[in-house]
């Protein structure tokens, strides 16, 4: 059965189209998406992945055909006719990368921009910042400082993505992130704890004020396609909305030392019940902080100074068995 050649070169490009969706949808190359961004991320990877796979099978399908069409006859020892260049053939093949690097321009500048990345007002200040600091030195701080929280005397430049459309008017969790050769230290203004993991409710913005109190670092969440690097002297934001209950690991992606490798922690995205059960078992009991009093041990009497202890004691506290208990802790 013979095929016209524009009949056998349409059905091809339309397998060639189907194959290249279908692996550029179940590729399975990224691990999973636990929040809103990591899906508009996805779905410019599949895009991508959908166009190299078609240039792929393109490409390797005509170096396949001219190797088995033109290969050399047994015997024939002559030279293929001398072409030189083809005017037409070189405009498509440089239009066509033109117009698809184009297009994965504009979409990822869009992504971009839905990420809360392109903020020209933030821009603005940003360069303001920068002109006003250039010649600013580090305040000293102490070790403790750098470990356990951010220094808020003085505000750094503040570079990196902001909250993510649609959520602007969302009350976030403000969380504060230090790091240091090895490891990562968070602090939740809002209920004081201070913890070596992030833990935070599912589907709440979550908005990280950075700072690196040694070398460079860089923050990357692959679940969350994130990735920001953290700057000593300079406060780099991130924010991002969990979506996907699950832990997840926290890495650093910038070569900060010999032990570089194990700089990681991980990131507990949980229920608004189990995250308040959380704060709850890291967070001093206020109440009976306030109950407490210092009291001089001296000035108490025998029962007053035993007398908290009667329930755990489990006897009647008469004042024969006061005296013996008495001389006991004096003895002790």
């Amino acid at each position: 059965m013979n095929i016209p050649s524009n009949i056998l070169t349409l059905i091809l490009g339309i397998i060639l189209t189907l194959a290249s969706l279908w692996y550029g949808q179940n590729h399975g190359l990224m691990p999973v998406a636990a929040s809103e961004s990591a899906n508009d991320v996805d779905s410019l990877f599949n895009l991508m992945m959908t166009i190299a796979t078609g240039l792929f099978l393109l490409v390797e399908g005509v170096l396949i055909y001219i190797l088995i069409k033109f290969r050399r006859k047994k015997g024939d020892q002559t030279d293929g006719p001398p072409i030189e260049g083809n005017v037409g053939l070189e405009i498509v093949w440089t239009a066509i990368p033109t117009i698809i690097v184009f297009i994965l321009a504009v979409y990822s500048f869009d992504i971009y921009n839905r990420m809360g990345g392109l903020d020209p007002m933030a821009s603005h200040d940003m360069g303001t910042k920068i002109s006003h600091n250039h010649n600013m030195k580090m305040e000293d701080r102490s070790l403790g400082d750098n470990l356990v929280a951010l220094d808020t005397q003085e505000k750094r430049v503040a570079l990196g993505l902001g909250v993510p459309s649609g959520k602007e008017n969302e009350n976030p969790l403000m969380i504060n992130v230090n790091g240091i050769q090895y490891a990562w230290i968070f602090t939740y203004p809002e209920t004081g704890i201070v913890s070596g993991e992030i833990h935070a409710p599912v589907n709440r913005p979550i908005q990280l004020n950075m700072v690196a109190g040694d070398v460079i670092h860089a923050f990357w969440l692959p679940e969350f396609r994130i990735k920001q690097d953290v700057v000593p002297g300079r406060e780099t934001q991130l924010s991002f909305v969990p979506n996907l209950i699950g832990s997840y690991p926290i890495i650093c992606a910038e070569l900060c030392g010999s032990y570089h490798g194990g700089m990681k922690t991980t990131l507990y995205v949980e229920s608004q019940e189990d995250y308040d059960k959380w704060v709850q078992n890291n967070t001093f009991a206020s109440n009976d902080l306030d109950k407490a009093v210092a009291t001089n041990v001296k000035e108490l009497s025998d029962q007053e100074y035993l007398a908290p202890y009667k329930q755990e004691i489990g006897i009647d506290l008469n004042r024969e068995k006061l005296e013996i208990l008495s001389n006991l802790v004096v003895s002790q």
